[in-house]
């Protein structure tokens, strides 16, 4: 007989690990506190159909209803381990038994009295497996049965199943057995069987069982049959259960501690010659991760039974973990439990193992990769204006951060751009150097080539359509895909664009469509530019600065009164001295006249509003020919000679890109409200302006 049948429970007080089921149960039985209806739910193999036999035994006892069978009346012996069974006591499977048919042969025969004992009970497991039809058949006897009816359903999965059955029962939540809980019951067995076991088996097998008492106790029942006249040794047990060799995770813990390549993938080498699954080795060794954090945390760890290892393996484990401090066991075994998913069907494990190598050689305590080696310096060295922003990999994290910094203190320093200088006698005298520095003349020399990023991205964010109309010339699915692209601002002399939609955005960045944009925009432009494009559209998302506006000449502001060419002084309070002549003393406030004269308009203000009234003279007389006539179709452009194409420094035509760029903007700098309407209203809306309709 296999051993998890031989040594099944047959009372509640025999039944290990389960306390939070077994102690209220018997509660309620020695008080007589019956329900017709019992629900135990919980993990395959941790005792729910054991438990309900001993429900039924308990009973029908002729001492019972009691926790305590006596074990010595006919249906105590009936319904014991290994008995003959009892008429009134039914086992249903629903797994192969759960239709409509089953269920209403079940529900006549609950009708029948007992024929020998107090209850009749029915014990159905899987009880999840029941059909729709099935449950509905019934349902009416589990909400109301006869006094002498009970049911017991048993299942793993309780959420599927009726919830008006669910809600009519009793349920008790069984769980998997704890370590220390299992240790007990297989040493138990073992005793009882008279064989010896070695004690590094114990740990393989409690492992191997996954806390399920049935599948524990079915390991060791495989494993005491091919044991030899020396017991169950260590040697015997480890290829029949597949897990990795000890002496392999003490070799891959001290290569990780000594951060020794050469060693780990020796030791990987030997995993893979061995026969020991790849997959198999990373789990092992990330429960070898967790008891080295567990001793290195807990002062007890053995005493309290966290750690599960033989007594003789318990210096060896704690050795190791002292070799690590607890952020970096910690930082190992989130980085291994993070890669085993890779390694499940994997056509080539043994190259991601050592992938995870790779990896775990590398990792510091806080999580980040430790810096490579330096390399030597190369003979030319790009200025640092030219490497801000642009931080390389070569450095590891260390100089990442560093480049990340530098670049945030250029874009801090960088001066930001003024409407107007004051002439260069107005500035400070510079101090006078005898014979300047050469460093200073070639650092200074790529910062004078580089180009104005505030200015190109004004002109980009201009001209963006036509630009984009470019890129169509030399790619087409490019321009196709930048039409919903929007400039977001320079990072170095990368021209970040967003898009709302991520798989364009990836399509933007491949190497061909870039390469094309990239090219197209440094011709138009006159300058070197690189684009990469970003998911949305928002520049303080990307951490990029945008470029200071550029104050625009307004007419009839105190500003512009100051900027005039008017050599007049200002009328009014207290006007402030005009920019482009050297600052002088201010001259002593006089109080102003009785009368002030207005001031009269300058030569700058009557050629603006000269070219404002031609202009709106000009949109009236456009809005007249349009509704007087219909404009003539467009003259056939004449593909031979062609017209030379409009430099982006030009003034251009007004076009209908133009008229789509304005109207985009106008809506966005409109302010918006919202349409709360649902699409009913709408519809009807639609039809009583258009049609006229009126709602019944």
């Amino acid at each position: 007989m296999a051993l998890y049948r031989k040594y099944r429970p047959a009372t509640f007080g025999e039944v290990i690990g389960q306390e939070q089921v077994t102690r209220p149960l018997s509660t309620a039985l020695d008080n007589g506190r019956i329900s017709h209806a019992y629900l135990f739910s919980g993990p395959r193999g941790c005792g729910k159909t054991s438990s309900a036999r001993i429900l039924a035994r308990s009973l029908n006892c002729v001492e019972g209803p009691t926790s305590t069978p006596c074990g010595v009346c006919e249906s105590c012996v009936a319904l014991a381990p290994g008995g003959s069974g009892n008429l009134d006591v039914m086992e249903l499977d629903a797994a192969s038994h759960g239709g409509v048919e089953d269920m209403r042969e079940l529900r006549e025969r609950a009708l029948f009295a007992p024929a020998e004992s107090r209850y009749r009970v029915f014990i159905i497991d899987e009880a999840h497996m029941i059909t729709k039809e099935g449950n509905n058949a019934l349902l009416k006897i589990v909400e109301e049965p006869p006094a002498h009816l009970i049911f017991i359903f048993a299942t793993t999965e309780p959420e599927k199943m009726l919830g008006t059955i669910r809600s009519r029962t009793h349920n008790y939540p069984f769980r998997l057995l704890a370590p220390q809980a299992m240790r007990e019951l297989v040493e138990h067995v073992v005793a009882e069987e008279g064989v010896h076991v070695d004690e590094n088996v114990y740990p393989l097998v409690i492992r191997a069982g996954g806390g399920s008492p049935r599948d524990t106790l079915s390991i060791l029942d495989q494993m005491l049959a091919g044991a030899g006249p020396d017991g169950l040794t260590y040697e015997l047990a480890l290829p029949l259960l597949g897990v990795t060799d000890l002496t392999l995770l003490d070799a891959a813990v001290d290569a990780l501690a000594d951060r020794d390549a050469a060693a780990m993938y020796r030791t990987i080498d030997e995993v893979i010659e061995s026969g020991h699954e790849p997959r198999r080795f990373a789990l092992d060794l990330l429960d070898r991760m967790r008891d080295l954090l567990l001793i290195r945390t807990v002062p007890d760890a053995f005493g309290q039974g966290l750690v599960d290892a033989p007594s003789d393996r318990a210096d060896i484990l704690t050795d190791e973990a002292h070799r690590f401090s607890p952020q970096h066991l910690a930082t190992l075994a989130s980085e291994v439990n993070d890669r085993i998913a890779d390694l499940r069907g994997a056509t080539s494990p043994r190259l991601l193992l050592e992938i995870m190598a790779a990896h775990l050689l590398t990792l510091e305590a806080g999580g980040a990769a430790l810096p490579a080696p330096v390399a030597p310096a190369e003979p030319a060295q790009p200025a640092p204006s030219a490497q801000a922003g642009r931080p390389t990999r070569e450095g590891g994290g260390a100089a990442a951060a560093a480049a990340a910094a530098a670049a945030a203190a250029n874009s801090r320093n960088r001066p930001q751009e003024q409407p107007a200088e004051p002439k260069v006698a107005e500035r400070p005298a510079q101090p006078k150097q005898s014979a300047p520095a050469p460093q200073s003349a070639e650092n200074a020399a790529p910062e004078a080539n580089e180009p104005d990023t505030d200015e190109l991205f004004e002109r980009i964010e201009r001209d963006w359509t036509r630009l984009r109309q470019s890129v169509g010339e030399r790619n087409k699915v490019a321009e196709i895909m930048l039409t919903e692209a929007k400039p977001l601002g320079f990072d170095g002399d990368v021209l970040v664009v967003g898009h709302h939609t991520g798989a364009l955005a990836e399509r933007i960045n491949a190497e061909k469509n870039n390469a094309d944009i990239a090219a197209v925009l440094s011709a138009k432009l006159g300058a070197k530019v690189q684009v990469r494009c970003v998911i949305g559209t928002d520049p303080a998302t990307a951490n990029l600065r945008r470029p200071a506006k550029r104050e625009v000449w307004n007419p009839g502001t105190e500003s512009e009164a100051t900027e005039s060419e008017d050599p007049a002084p200002a009328s009014g309070w207290d006007a402030p001295a005009a920019l482009g002549r050297p600052q002088e003393a201010a001259p002593p406030k006089q109080p102003p006249a009785p009368q002030p004269q207005p001031p009269q308009p300058t030569k700058r203000e009557d050629d603006w509003r000269a070219a404002a009234l031609a202009a709106s003279q000009k949109a009236a007389a456009k809005a007249k020919q349009e509704r007087d006539e219909i404009p003539p179709p467009p003259e056939p452009y004449d593909y031979d000679e062609g017209e030379p194409e409009a430099s982006i420094g030009e003034e251009p035509a007004y076009t209908r890109e133009d008229e789509e760029r304005d109207m985009a903007d106008q809506a966005r700098d409109e302010e918006g409200s919202a349409d709360r309407r649902d699409a009913t209203e709408v519809a009807m809306d639609l039809l009583a302006a258009e049609l006229g309709a009126k709602p019944l």
